[in-house]
């Protein structure tokens, strides 16, 4: 099938055995149960910090976790949890990820740079040859879940993902604001073209909690993520609040398990 037309479904394609186009073979000394791709249609909903909490969820609850940080030119994973250093691995095994505190795997473009505000310029084939040696010569040993934080829209590197990595499922961060039904839609969209299940819907920034009074204040207006599930028939993941300590914990290099509200079963099944 020619790329224009490709589903990613390489199982289903009856053009499999003369495409082009194929699933990568993860590294051979690593097994993973499911690959969750976390995107948006677009930036600035804070995607990263989501996926960052995901992880720590998922890893709480017992599960061993990974983070493939796919946001090569805007990458924000490493800081997020502190990590940092030189990687090192061996020709055989490939290349060893960063580990956190908490066991969660990391491998992101910010390990790769002499230091994490030096600029990736590269044009997209080099950058998808990139993710495809995330996936390919990176040890991640067994998994149960491994989590890709993707880059905002619909371009070079979520199609590269789709196509060359089995991804078993997305999870679409939004924010309650007037565009919130074009930010779904578009990674919604592309995930039904390339034949990949949406799992469900985070809202990011739905409210603020007042430390004094605790009432909830909607900053940016009311949420319209409801209606807009239920007409897809997908659920609503969790509906995170704004928590300042967040932003200034990541600034510090290390986002703290919040205690969030968070489905997991969206996840886990």
């Amino acid at each position: 099938m020619s790329e224009s037309g490709c589903s990613g479904n390489c199982g289903s394609c009856s053009s499999k055995d003369s495409c082009g186009i194929r699933k990568e073979e993860l590294n051979k000394y690593s097994k993973i149960g499911k690959v969750i791709g976390i995107v948006s249609g677009k930036g600035g909903v804070g995607k990263s910090t989501v996926t960052s909490l995901l992880a720590r969820k998922l890893a709480a609850a017992g599960y061993k976790v990974g983070i493939m940080d796919a946001d090569l030119t805007g990458p924000s994973i490493p800081r997020m949890f502190g990590a940092g250093g030189e990687l090192y691995g061996t020709e055989e095994m490939g290349m060893e990820p960063m580990e956190s505190a908490e066991g969660i795997k990391l491998m992101s473009m910010n390990f790769l740079l002499e230091t994490e505000e030096s600029t990736v310029i590269l044009r997209g084939p080099v950058l998808a040859g990139v993710i495809k040696q995330f996936w390919t010569d990176v040890h991640w040993g067994e998994l149960d879940y491994l989590l890709i934080d993707m880059p905002p829209g619909t371009g070079d590197i979520p199609l590269t993902i789709y196509q060359s990595i089995p991804v078993d499922g997305i999870v679409i961060v939004t924010s309650p604001q007037d565009l919130v039904r074009m930010i779904v839609m578009k990674a919604y969209n592309m995930a039904q073209k390339m034949d990949i299940p949406v799992l469900g819907v985070v809202e990011n920034y739905s409210y603020f909690e007042c430390p004094d009074c605790g009432k909830r204040h909607k900053i940016f207006g009311e949420s319209g993520i409801d209606a807009l599930v239920s007409e897809l028939g997908i659920k609503v993941a969790a509906k995170l609040p704004i928590i300042p300590q967040l932003a200034e914990a990541a600034d510090k290099g290390a986002v703290p398990e919040a205690d969030i509200d968070f489905d997991l079963s969206v996840i886990t099944g």
